[in-house]
Parts: structure tokens; sequence; C-alpha cells
């Protein structure tokens, strides 16, 4: 997709903020726990490589990604730190795992036993690093037990060709006021642990939900995800334990203002009609942006004054009623900050009937991504 470098629309991401969130973070955590950066799906949107080169600066000392490519990504573009993927990698991928001297999750004893047979027959000096993953009640991947988990465990000690690096698990309400169903995945957790003889480097159970609400739990690794980018992963459920700053903001310019009179309909399906002389702005963001369709009748900003958006969001536009004539050319502000005035990531979220994590995560590449 090409990149709209030739529009004033640009997602602006300020890496500071994401220098500090990781560093508030880190100073809260034990001297012997470790922080690995998620920047799985470019970086939440936000870019992964900048991101991970935000997150070291504030601490990070390894990396978390969901598919193969991702860590791939961040290795071309010079980052040695460890990298673990958090989903399964298919074992003809092996060979990549080695070459670019990666950590992989590990969720059944099917994929350990291939694995070592692949292993065998290739020439290799370094072993494979494997995470097991344990399923203690998301019901995505891992081993469901304490048997089937020892089973893995037995036969990745066994094995010379791996390192059995890591040990987690994934709480699926961290983020949420009842922590009745959280408490019972932690015991389950438990219970497996204390059915092994030994542990790993890593044991890591703490997403940003639970670094921030159950700082407590155990493990010597936190993965963390939203909260490095400055939001809260509970919405507006739980309050912070210390302020996150948010990293992005969206902003763009009106390309054209006019004055329709009354009874001038707005955009596709002529959903919006002009109920008095109107000054109508268009901004050029659209659905094939992200902006989606269903932000009809949400806010931006203009010189720090609400302007709604009326009729359809068209691909590449959309339009907003102005409190008066603006010059073209004026800031639009999507998200952010604009004098004294402020729309979230969540605001957006909530007009969607969404969370923050799919906003982020939809904005299209055709944004260019400005790092300041």
């Amino acid at each position: 997709m090409a990149v709209g470098w030739h529009r004033p629309t640009k997602l602006v991401i300020d890496t500071q903020a994401i220098t500090e969130n990781v560093c508030n973070e880190v100073k809260r955590m034990p001297e012997t726990t470790e922080l690995f950066a998620v920047v799985k799906a470019n970086g939440y949107g936000h870019g992964a490589v900048q991101a991970a080169k935000a997150a070291k600066k504030g601490g990070a000392t390894g990396f978390c990604v969901a598919i193969l490519d991702e860590a791939i990504e961040l290795r071309q573009a010079g980052i040695t730190d460890p990298i673990l993927i958090l989903s399964v990698v298919d074992i003809s991928y092996i060979d990549l795992l080695l070459e670019y001297d990666l950590s992989v999750t590990v969720t059944t004893q099917e994929w350990l036993e291939q694995a070592i047979k692949h292993l065998t027959h290739i020439e290799t000096q370094a072993p494979l690093k494997i995470h097991i993953k344990v399923d203690t009640g998301m019901g995505r991947i891992g081993f469901m037990n304490a048997q089937t988990t020892k089973q893995a465990v037995e036969l990745t000690q066994s094995a010379t060709c791996l390192i059995w690096e890591g040990l987690f698990t994934h709480f699926s309400t961290a983020d949420e006021v009842d922590i009745s169903y959280f408490n019972k995945q932690e015991q389950r957790f438990q219970d497996i642990i204390s059915e092994l003889k030994q542990l790993p480097k890593y044991v890591h159970v703490s997403n940003s939900a639970t670094a921030l609400w159950h700082p407590d739990n155990v493990g010597n690794m936190i993965r963390l995800g939203i909260a490095m980018y400055g939001l809260n992963p509970s919405g507006n459920l739980l309050p912070e334990p210390y302020p996150l700053k948010p990293a992005l903001s969206l902003v763009s310019t009106l390309i054209q203002v006019k004055k329709l009179p009354k009874g001038e309909g707005i955009g596709y399906g002529n959903t919006y009609t002009t109920s008095s002389d109107e000054w109508i702005g268009t901004v050029p963001i659209g659905y094939a942006d992200g902006w989606l369709r269903h932000l009809q009748g949400f806010s931006v900003l203009v010189n720090g004054i609400k302007c709604e958006i009326v009729g359809r969001i068209c691909m590449d536009q959309c339009m907003i009623r102005l409190p008066e004539k603006v010059a073209v050319g004026t800031r639009v502000t999507l998200i952010g900050d604009d004098n004294g005035e402020t729309i979230t990531m969540q605001m957006v979220a909530e007009k969607l009937d969404t969370i923050h994590y799919e906003v982020a995560c939809t904005f299209s590449e055709r944004m260019p991504r400005e790092y300041k």
C-alpha cells in the first residue's frame, strides 16, 4: 500500500512517551524482574521498530511479537535483544528461528516431537530456545494441565537441540474489577509450577493489566503491551496506578471549507441535511485509513473546538460542521490535544463500541507515522 506522504493526514508518535511509560513500570518492578516490550501488530499501530527502540531506552531488555515476520523485521532493523514469538510457528520455519536467534512458543507435544526430529537433521551449533505456554483458562493455545506440561518439560530437557528458556500463561480478566476468574487462573498456574522439579530462566504471566493491577503475581518477566503506548488496558474500569502517557495523535488539515445553505445533503446516502446555513469543512481521511464509517456523529477538534462529523465518512474524506468560516489548511485533531481540549483513543473506541486496542491496530499503513 502506498503511504500518503504527500497528504496532510498523519499519525504522530511521541516516542518519549513510550520511553517514559516503560521507565515508570521498570521502577515498580523487583530488581530480579525483566520487562519485554510487546511490539506485535506493528507496535499496536505505532510502528514496531521505533516503539522497540523507545522501549529499550526506558529499560526493556527484550521484545515480544506475534508472528515470525515481525521478529525478523526487528532483527533486520538491527535489534539484537531477546525476541519471543508468542504464537505458534510452523515447523518448516525452524531454520529461520535459528538463523535470527529467536525464541518460540511451544503449545503441543506434537510440535516438540516434530521440532526435535527436524533439528536432528540439520547442522546447527545453537539449540532452539523455547517457551512452554500453559492454557490456564484463556482457551486459546497452550498445554492444559500439569501432566502434559511435565511431559513437555521432560522431553525438552532430554533433547540437546532445545533450550527450555521460559514458562508462561496469559490471564483473560486481569483488567476487570471482578478478580475471581483471575484468581482461578493464577491458582491453576501455581499448581502446575508446584509439580515441576525446576523452572526455566523466565517465568512470566504479567501482561499490561497484570503488571498494573496484580504486581505481586508470580514471575520474573513482564510482557508490557498496551500500557507502554499510554493506554489503560481496562478502558476506564480501573484507575491507573501511575499516569500513562498516550503516545499517538492523529492529525490532518482542512482541504476545503464551504458555506452550504439550509436543506443541503451531505455525503453518501444523504444521511445529514443542513438545518440552516452551515460552514462545512472537508478533511482528507476516511475508512480506508481506519477512520471508520461508524464515527459519523463523533467530533474532532479545530482550534480547540469540537466539530461534529456530518454525513457518512467516505473512503478517503469526511466532512465536519464548523462553528464559523475557518481557513483552508487549518489543523484538525482527530486524536490528541488541541488548545486545552482532548480527544482520546478511548473516546473513539467507545463511539465504535469496541476497545482502543482495535482502534490503534485498525489505522491503515496508508497514513504515515511521524516520530518525535
